[in-house]
């Protein structure tokens, strides 16, 4: 019988790994919202003797600077402690931040406080959907993601509601305690991750084998062992991938200047764009300073800009969660690019919009209603989509032996993009006035033949099917590659998959020929996915 954590194994083991890692994702969709509603409270300003849109925009993207620093961290402390023990220290990291924050009098230590709580963020962000992956059934795997969006949606959501329950509290309780709010998640992840498996993938690569076996049958569930003949064929499919790339014998420039294996660099490119994609498509213009938007855009009073943010954030979370029936039924590609266009066509209504308010003041109510429709529907586009898929994409498409690499740098890349644009919102707002959505319109739009031009399909693909695929060389361009853009597993993989097989039975058999016994204890197999492998 294979090992139980908490208690499970199997489908009740994957439940438990999916409700750590989406409390990851809760604390971080809480902080991206708490600040933006933070910074509009009277008391805040005062304490922080009233600073100008310029620093109350460094105030918000100093957070992200610290998640870049962070997530990059993890290249070299992902696979040295794990996936679990990484975000027992960054959810940390992220409380002593909130002391920080909470305990602050002035600008400087709101500062300091915001950039350590960053610096948590960004290691939590850069591992929790590498883990969720790499112990995930292949056909579950993008629900699952989208799962954890939806509860970063969730935290979103909580953080509006209770700083818009404590704007009525009178003093610094006002600001203080949803700040302080962030340890609740440290305890839930400390109550969570110790108990808890790490990466099978990880640990064939760490040469951990042993370990390996324990935590692939516990992930197999109905009885499965270490002998399973299911489980053994897991690994070795992993193990044969890992063997082929053997990224170990390459430095980081022979990989970064395409000496490495075939498509490391490019694939690497492909997860960091789509993280930048997530980003500059104007979402963080709106989680961060959604209340700040429809005081200082809308001029709508500060206590229904509040209300307004805290329903807009449970309109992003419904549709957040569709995303969930439509993720592996039609695909990364048509998921994204659908999502994409909807989200540009609400930026062009809003633009319209808010260039007539400017024309015509005196229907600048009527005007303000449509632009807030809007930023709704824009909620409910890109929660849809362009929310999930490039969460899910990096922890997908990087090699094997680099996932972890290769999620960090998308994730830096995420949180670098994710500064420039909390940096620059408020100063855009108050110099460009409507102009400055047009911006986002036109980078939305972009999405569509980015994605349909360079990016390949990964639902329905086991994590060693993305691998065997850049092994073939593809072209930059994948729009006319059959094997790269059809929605079903090509049957290549799956007939790969019994060859692997039959070859571990045949290796079986001949042992148990040769010496009457069982595969012996140095012979080490491989493991992948759990993707099905079908008896001949």
């Amino acid at each position: 019988m294979a090992r139980k954590y908490l208690g499970g194994s199997g489908n009740a083991l994957t439940v438990w790994i999916s409700v750590a890692a989406s409390t990851v994702l809760i604390f971080y969709g809480y902080d991206q919202g708490v600040f933006g509603n933070v910074l509009v409270g009277d008391d805040f300003l005062r304490t922080m003797a009233y600073p100008s849109t310029s620093v109350q925009g460094t105030l918000t993207s100093v957070y992200n600077l610290g998640c870049f620093f962070g997530a990059l961290s993890t290249i070299y402390t992902g696979d040295i402690l794990g996936r679990p023990r990484v975000l027992l220290l960054g959810s940390t990291v992220i409380a002593l931040g909130a002391i920080i924050q909470t305990a602050s009098y002035s600008v400087a230590q709101m500062m300091v406080g915001r950039i350590v709580a960053g610096l948590g963020t960004g290691m939590n962000t850069a591992t929790a959907g590498v883990w969720q992956a790499e112990t995930s059934k292949m056909r579950s795997r993008g629900k699952l993601v989208i799962i954890q969006m939806a509860n970063c949606i969730t935290g979103f959501s909580i953080s509006n509601w209770l700083t818009l329950g404590f704007s009525f509290a009178k003093g610094s309780v006002a600001w203080r305690f949803p700040l302080a709010f962030q340890i609740f998640f440290t305890a839930v992840i400390w109550c969570l991750c110790p108990f808890l498996p790490d990466s099978p993938r990880l640990l064939i690569r760490k040469g951990k084998y042993d370990e390996a076996y324990e935590v692939l049958a516990a992930l197999e569930g109905h009885g499965a062992t270490v002998d399973s003949p299911s489980v053994k064929t897991q690994f070795n499919i992993i193990k044969d991938v890992l063997d082929r790339e053997h990224m170990n014998t390459y430095t980081w420039f022979q990989l970064l200047s395409g000496k490495g294996p075939s498509g490391v660099l490019r694939r690497m490119v492909l997860g960091a764009w789509m993280q930048a994609m997530n980003q500059i498509s104007g979402i963080n213009v709106t989680s961060y300073y959604m209340t700040y938007v429809f005081i200082h855009a809308l001029n709508i009073d500060t206590l229904r800009a509040r209300i307004l943010a805290a329903a807009g954030s449970v309109d992003y979370l419904l549709f957040a969660c569709l995303a969930y029936f439509v993720i592996e039924r039609y695909g990364r590609r048509r998921v994204m690019m659908c999502s994409a266009a909807a989200c540009s066509t609400c930026w062009i209504i809003i633009t319209i919009v808010l260039a007539l308010t400017e024309k015509d003041p005196g229907n600048s109510y009527n005007y303000g209603a449509v632009a807030v429709t809007f930023f709704f529907v824009f909620f409910a586009s890109f929660g849809s989509g362009v929310l999930g898929v490039p969460w899910l994409y990096p922890t997908e498409i990087n090699a094997l032996e680099m996932r972890t690499k290769g999620a960090s740098l998308a994730m830096a890349t995420n949180w670098i993009m994710n500064y420039m644009v909390a940096e620059v919102t408020p100063s855009g707002i108050a110099n460009l006035g409507w102009k400055f959505w047009i911006i986002w319109a036109v980078i939305c739009f972009s999405f569509i033949p980015i994605t349909y031009f360079f990016y390949p399909e990964t639902a329905n693909r086991s994590l060693e099917d993305i691998d065997r695929f850049f092994e073939t060389k593809p072209g930059i361009f994948i729009h006319r590659n059959k094997i790269a853009t059809q929605l079903q597993r090509p049957a290549i993989y799956e007939e790969e998959d019994l060859r692997i097989g039959e070859m571990q039975r045949e290796k079986k058999g001949g042992l148990e020929g040769g010496s009457g016994g069982s595969v012996a204890e140095g012979d080490e197999l491989e493991h992948v996915e759990h993707a099905p492998v079908k008896s001949g």
